[in-house]
């Protein structure tokens, strides 16, 4: 007898008649035969795309040991899909269960899933760590605090492409430091002065101008006036001294701009259309 839970699948592989398992069973049998009266009796799918996603997930340095227990799966489901069953000399299926399936497809190559040493995209802990240094964090503090010197630290920042290890770091410093004063923390007035010009001097968002939901997002801006992208964003730049304006802010401009001339041109053509009228 194997260490598998009991259930249905322990019931057909295992041969294990308890109550569980004959429970287990029984409902599959009275679950099959409402589907199948419904015309929604669906036992397998396609087990192609489930395989795609779980090579994907390979290639972001998940193992399948790691991709299981996301799925909440027996590892050798994970293997027999990808590899098929070497002792019987079998391929990988073609079709599968769409509870597996379901579960495969739901595992996501996050940061708190992948790998250490997967290579990602490095918008949000530039965002994040650029904030901090608007915020008056020296970056010499910083590098210390994600264990970096400051010269790896210095690429880091501006770096299109990080770590998950470095992404971690970032996001677990960004969460401490971005309530905080620095000054309190180590920094000096003097440090977080210069800190807060170069960040100015870069264009450097402060924290402030990110949502959760907008920071990681590489189509994301910055939304520096609390207007920005809307026909008030343009002027509010000039009432905060945030210049110059964002880009979203000058095309929101342009746009109200053509919307008034194109207004003014009906207007105009209307006018002139009453006038030789009368």
């Amino acid at each position: 007898m194997t260490a598998r839970p009991h259930g249905y699948a322990r019931y057909k592989l295992d041969g294990c008649r308890c109550y569980t398992c004959g429970y287990a069973v029984s409902q599959y049998r009275e679950n099959r035969i409402h589907a199948i009266r419904r015309g929604a009796w669906q036992p397998f799918v396609d087990a192609e795309p489930a395989r795609l996603h779980v090579l994907n997930l390979r290639d972001c340095d998940l193992g399948a040991r790691r991709i299981a227990e996301l799925a909440g799966v027996e590892r050798n489901t994970v293997t027999v899909l990808l590899n098929g069953r070497s002792n019987r000399g079998t391929p990988p299926p073609t079709h599968i269960r769409p509870t597996t399936a379901a579960a495969l497809l739901s595992v996501e190559p996050t940061l708190d899933n992948l790998g250490s040493g997967t290579v990602i995209h490095g918008t949000g802990t530039t965002r994040r760590l650029q904030a901090l240094v608007a915020l008056g964090w020296p970056q010499c503090l910083l590098a210390q605090k994600i264990g970096m010197t400051g010269g790896n630290f210095a690429r880091v920042i501006t770096s299109p492409r990080v770590t998950v290890r470095t992404a971690r770091a970032a996001r677990q410093v960004y969460d401490t430091c971005w309530q905080a004063v620095p000054t309190a923390h180590g920094a000096t007035q003097r440090g977080t002065d210069q800190a807060r010009r170069r960040a100015a001097s870069l264009r450097w968002a402060p924290v402030m101008a990110w949502d959760d939901d907008t920071i990681d997002d590489p189509d994301a801006y910055p939304d520096w006036t609390g207007a920005c992208g809307t026909s008030q964003g343009y002027g509010a730049h000039y009432s905060q001294k945030l210049l110059p304006a964002c880009r979203p802010c000058r095309d929101a401009r342009t746009a109200r701009n053509r919307e008034l001339q194109a207004a003014q041109k009906a207007k105009g053509n209307a006018a002139g259309g009453g006038a030789t009228a009368a």
